[in-house]
Formats: structure tokens, sequence, C-alpha cells
């Protein structure tokens, strides 16, 4: 059987994709913790829209080569490696300047120190160590969780969705379809840095609707789905596990201006988001 129309596909793919969630949404929520099951529940729900993707393909007839599995140009896989580093370090560095936020947690150097198995070396020699380690090695864990995700939602839904109602439209519903599939853990389990969910949401959902016109712009421009799934990697990585562990607090505001659930990171992706759908004319010729 072959079904062609877009929407079609993405209906499947949609139904697909709560169905595999829903079994790793109440596990998760079941424990509160995202990082329950030993962090594999998170990680059976990454990849729960790449399987649906691949289940789908195999309902509808699509082929699965064009989910985009080929590497590409090594220029957009850089381009995705750079950009949280660029737009998450411009949303940091302007928390430390304004003092939002400070620069060398404690905490972070102690811990890490331990981790390392250093504890009395000093803390430029730690936070290098671990930016280094997490940039290489690091990268390697993190995109093999986030490729589950983006064989789904930039390898299978993002063509469909721009087939189906152009790129400004296509790149709105699936960063839509995206923040939504986030909220139950958002609203039901830890996956939030420390403000309420009434801040946390919104924040989250313009940061993600943002970013996903760069993610299906990079998709679309390389033809592959690599970039996009090395650039969520870089994203969870960098954020998650330097900018943010390795900011103080500075009174209670502090959480209301770092993390993916403060306001500074949303503000800069939407002008990254700007700056990617001013360019969605190279996507025509591409």
């Amino acid at each position: 059987m072959t079904i062609d129309r877009a929407t079609s596909r993405i209906g499947i793919f949609l139904l697909l994709t709560l169905v595999l969630s829903a079994v790793f949404y109440a596990l998760i929520i079941g424990c509160g913790h995202v990082g329950g099951g030993m962090g594999l529940y998170v990680t059976g729900l990454m990849w729960s829209p790449g399987t649906a993707a691949l289940i789908t393909c195999r309902i509808t007839g699509k082929p699965v080569a064009e989910l985009g599995f080929g590497w590409g140009c090594w220029r957009w896989n850089t381009v995705a490696y750079l950009l949280p580093v660029a737009y998450a370090g411009a949303a940091y560095l302007l928390i430390w300047l304004t003092g939002l936020g400070d620069f060398g947690n404690a905490t972070f150097f102690a811990h890490m120190a331990k981790d390392l198995g250093w504890p009395n070396a000093p803390m430029w020699l730690v936070g290098a160590a671990s930016l280094l380690l997490l940039a290489t090695i690091g990268m390697v864990e993190s995109t093999s969780t986030a490729l589950g995700e983006e064989i789904g939602w930039r390898g299978f839904l993002a063509p469909e969705m721009t087939r189906a109602f152009g790129f400004t439209r296509g790149a709105f519903f699936t960063g839509a379809i995206w923040t939504v599939w986030h909220l139950p853990i958002l609203l039901f389990a830890d996956y939030n840095a420390g403000t309420p969910w009434w801040f946390a949401m919104p924040c989250f959902a313009v940061m993600v609707m943002s970013i996903t016109v760069a993610f299906n712009w990079l998709r679309l421009r390389s033809g592959s789905l690599w970039p996009a799934a090395i650039l969520h990697a870089s994203h969870n990585l960098f954020i998650q596990e330097w900018f943010t562990p390795i900011t103080g607090p500075r009174g209670h505001i502090t959480p209301y201006a770092i993390d993916e659930f403060g306001f500074m990171l949303p503000l800069v992706c939407i002008v990254v988001a700007v700056v990617f759908w001013r360019r969605r004319g190279e996507l025509t010729a591409a």
C-alpha cells in the first residue's frame, strides 16, 4: 500500500508517536524523574518519534532513504555543531555580564573535580577539561539519543510539513508539535530547572519553536537529518551539562534567566530564527 498524501502520512506518524511515547510518559511520570529507569525511560521516549517514522514509512510506502540518512556535506554538520555554542554562549554571557547569574558555580567545580578524579586541580583546569570531554566524547552519547527524535521530527516530519504547508507554516507546526510532545514530562515530572510551570512552559515553547526554524532549514538545505541530530545533541549537551551547571545563583532571579525554562535563551533563539527564516529562499534552489 502506498499513501502519498503528506497530511495522511503526518497523521499516521503523529498517532504512532503518541502511542509509543505514552508508554514512556507513564514510566517517567510514575517515578517523577526524567532520570528514572537508569535514564533509559527518557532514552525510550526520545526514540519514539524515530521508531514511529520508520513504521510510518513501512505503512505508507515512503522510502526510508527519504528520511535523509546520508551524511551530507560537512559544512552543515559543522554549522549544526557550533550553532548551539554560539546562541547559548551569547545567552549565558548576557546572564553573567548583567548579574543574573554568576560564572563559576563552586558546586559544579567540586562535583566535576570529583568525577574527573582531580580533587586538587585548579578551577580553570576542571572547567576546561570538562568542556573538552563533553564536546568530544560526550557528543557521541548525546547524538545517540538525539538521533531517535530527529529521525522523526526532521527526517520524516519536517519534509512532510514543508511539502504540505510550505517552509514557514511547516516550521511553525513542527515546532508546535515538538513543544507539546515535551509537555507531559515538563508538567508532571521534573523536566524543569526550577521555575514554576506557568513560567517555564511559555519560555520553553518560544525557545523550541524558534530553534525549529534552524533545525528545519538545515534539514532541508543539507538533504540530511544528521545536521539536525548534531544540532540537537550539541544543544542538549552544552546547555544542560555545561552552561547551566557552571552558572551559580545570584538571588532568586537566576532560575528565571537560565536554561531552557528561563527567558534569556528564548530571546536569543528568536534572533536565530529570524536569521534562518530570512534565508528560506535558499531552500528552493537546494
